[in-house]
């Protein structure tokens, strides 16, 4: 499985790592593993919730303490996966055509 490091996982959600490590500490599902190096890895799946996490907070402008809940409301919730996977896309594809038309996010 493919893991991502704190400055690859940033790029990917073009947000800073200490953003990331921000959420990560107030997200206790999102649990990175850190490698034999001590080097903190995120799965796929991490990456998945982040973007959830930056689409409640930049998007629809919650708190992070809101956030949190949103997401733990949505993970407990039998179809909260697939909710989260089509948020997830559906930001991926607004930050594709902001991409694609030169604008930034």
């Amino acid at each position: 499985m493919k893991t991502y490091g704190v400055q690859e996982a940033g790029r990917i959600l073009r947000v800073k790592s200490h953003v990331l490590r921000y959420w990560t500490g107030e997200m206790p599902f999102i649990q990175p593993r850190k490698d034999i190096t001590g080097h903190v890895r995120y799965t796929g799946r991490d990456l998945r919730l982040l973007l959830r996490v930056k689409h409640l907070l930049y998007t629809r402008r919650l708190s992070v303490e809101a956030a949190r809940r949103q997401l733990e409301r949505e993970l407990s919730d039998d179809l909260g996966g697939m909710r989260i996977e089509f948020d997830v896309l559906r930001a991926r594809l607004v930050d594709l055509l902001f991409l694609l038309r030169g604008e930034q996010t």
